[in-house]
């Protein structure tokens, strides 16, 4: 297999499954897409694409608010069809929609979810190649996808299946830059083949389990995490983050075998765990914390004593087991990427019974680059893993780093074409050394060596984040946000400094969590806006923060710090800038734009 479409016909021909893909209805049902049906979609809407008027190598764009069959299997269509795919996502402006539209020379767009459609077709006034716009919905107004579908260009999909090779240009994703307009992502089918096959062994699961998607299939990590599944016979079902838990939930409906997840949504999960623990009382609440307590002492395959197995048999029995079964009681492992995992939560779920295992990648290298995995010598907590067979990485410590510290620079199968109609942006990130290519990610990071001599790849920051002090200082804020972040008072964070005498944070606080330590307090609750600025409020995060500091470098600590009443959004229904990436990264220009008065008053005397 050297072409994605590969996939479809590798599952055809080794495992054929009658639920390959899944997802609920308008009725709440489960409709299932069995392989042969999802293989015959696919090459009959990739002859209706050539129907239409587009012709091999034309651009094609695929955008819906939550993940679906459809989806993926127009994916599949445009692979087939010799064509590129532009992947959107659904939360960027009308604006946006025009820049990527118009670069990437879109000539049609499949759509699903409420108003993507118009978004669409107002962009389509400023958008002259695009001629063509059709929905996943049958009840939205518009053209339905399926009315393509058709037959008539059997012959030419069939020849594509011969000539389009590895090297040929898959898709062009657009990365959501935290700074300027986005830059396509160019992608050939070797680049991310070559990631599936290396990663799959790891994602453990095995033809026939049941497994879920809800991260965007617009980012390379869920969309290579889809495929995958597809590679090894999994059965996807594509769900919502609105219907996961509860007993009517999709966990308790699918029961998943694993799933691929952002830090955010397994911390949130965390959060709410620990908040129920808050609502017990009596023997009950002291259990619980009690086995909560045992975790911060759990390493993997650690060697225990008979009265503390016992004790983890206990805690197991009465407590983990239940968070098992809430997330469907089959769990082998949680993939997890996309930004920085803080420690504290890969540690309780990994005691838990649950295996979280981090990985690390860019879009640019398909994505991934290093990943941990299921061995006992292959996690090391706090790392990202092992390199991936077949990646090379080395650290480029020419500048002002810590030492053993650097940019890491990629060589691999896995790394990019280039960005698209960007040879000049191409060029800033490569870098010729040792008579090879090498990409540079941006990211400073180290290597680090496990108890057996396996390599680790251990981030510690962003090259383009780095904040330097009027001192002259260099100070990682990821490392300080993540960590303080571990606090379950602290929701969201962003370190200040660069070019000031020292570090400050703009600190947004976890609400439901600041709702019990005030009603514990007695203090009466009147709302964020007003309770950020109470006395005792800001005392008790004070509190926090001096709990942590200690854990730094005196240049690296917080000296002030301001509070936030309202969260920070990939989106904002009232179209006002958002302060994050549609991957959740914080967007640093913005943030200090949007609370530059909030910034000066702590460097005020």
């Amino acid at each position: 297999m050297t072409r994605l479409f590969d996939l479809l016909y590798h599952q055809l021909n080794n495992f054929p499954s009658p639920k390959a893909l899944n997802a609920r209805n308008s009725d709440g049902e489960w409709d299932s897409y069995s392989t042969e049906q999802v293989v015959s979609m696919a090459e009959r809407a990739a002859s209706g694409l050539h129907s239409i008027g587009l012709e091999k190598g034309d651009r094609v764009a695929l955008v819906a608010y939550k993940n679906r069959p459809e989806w993926l299997i127009m994916d599949f269509a445009i692979q087939l069809a010799g064509m590129v795919s532009v992947p959107l996502y659904p939360t960027i402006s009308v604006g946006e929609y025009e820049y990527i539209l118009n670069e990437a020379e879109v000539k049609a767009a499949f759509c699903g979810g409420l108003d993507l459609v118009n978004k669409l077709d107002s962009a389509q006034k400023k958008v002259k190649s695009l001629k063509h716009i059709f929905v996943f919905d049958r009840e939205i107004d518009g053209t339905y996808w399926e009315s393509i579908f058709d037959d008539a260009h059997k012959k030419t999909i069939e020849q594509n299946r011969e000539t389009i090779g590895p090297e040929d240009l898959a898709t062009i994703i657009y990365t959501s830059g935290t700074t300027g307009n986005p830059k396509g992502v160019m992608l050939c089918h070797r680049n991310i083949m070559f990631v599936i096959e290396k990663t799959f062994p790891h994602l453990m699961a095995i033809a026939g389990d049941n497994v879920i998607s809800f991260l965007p299939l617009c980012h390379i990590f869920e969309r290579a995490v889809a495929m995958a599944f597809i590679f090894g016979g999994a059965q996807v079902h594509f769900v919502g983050t609105d219907n996961l838990s509860g007993p009517d939930g999709d966990l308790q409906a699918v029961k998943p075998v694993t799933f691929s997840s952002v830090p955010r949504l397994l911390e949130k999960v965390y959060e709410a765990i620990y908040n129920k623990g808050l609502a017990l009382e009596g023997t009950k609440r002291k259990l619980f914390f009690w086995a909560l307590e045992l975790t911060k002492d759990y390493q993997i395959d650690q060697k225990l004593s008979f009265g503390k197995k016992l004790q983890w048999r206990i805690a197991d029995k009465l407590i983990f087991s239940k968070w098992r079964e809430a997330l469907g009681g089959e769990v082998r492992a949680i993939i997890t990427g996309a930004a920085p995992c803080p420690v504290n939560v890969i540690q309780v779920f990994c005691a838990a019974g649950i295996p979280i295992r981090e990985g690390y990648g860019l879009t640019e290298t398909s994505p991934t680059i290093s990943l941990n995995t299921m061995e006992p010598d292959g996690i090391i907590m706090g790392t990202t893993g092992p390199i991936i067979d077949g990646v090379e990485v080395r650290i480029d410590s020419e500048g002002d780093y810590r030492e053993g510290e650097g940019e890491i620079l990629v060589h691999g199968d896995n790394v990019m074409m280039g960005y698209y109609k960007k040879p000049e942006e191409t060029a800033k990130v490569f870098k010729e050394m040792d008579g090879k290519k090498w990409f540079c990610t941006g990211d400073i990071g180290k290597l680090v060596t496990g108890p057996t001599g396996r390599t680790f790849l251990k981030i510690t920051d962003r090259k383009k984040e780095l904040l330097k002090t009027s001192g002259g200082k260099y100070v990682a804020p990821a490392p300080i946000e993540n960590k303080i972040k571990e606090d379950f008072l602290i929701e969201q964070m962003m370190v200040v400094g660069d070019k000031q005498k020292f570090v400050t944070a703009l600190i947004v606080p976890a609400e439901e969590a600041l709702k019990s330590w005030c009603e514990q307090k007695g203090i009466p609750w009147e709302g964020m806006e007003l309770m950020v600025k109470h006395k005792k409020v800001r005392e008790k995060y004070q509190k926090v923060i001096d709990g942590y500091n200690p854990m730094f470098s005196h240049i690296e600590q917080i000296k002030k710090f301001d509070l936030v009443a309202s969260q920070w959004l990939p989106i904002h229904p009232d179209g006002a800038e958002a302060e994050l990436t549609p991957t959740l990264k914080l967007k640093r220009r913005v943030i200090r734009k949007k609370f530059s008065k909030e910034i000066a008053e702590l460097y005020a005397y």
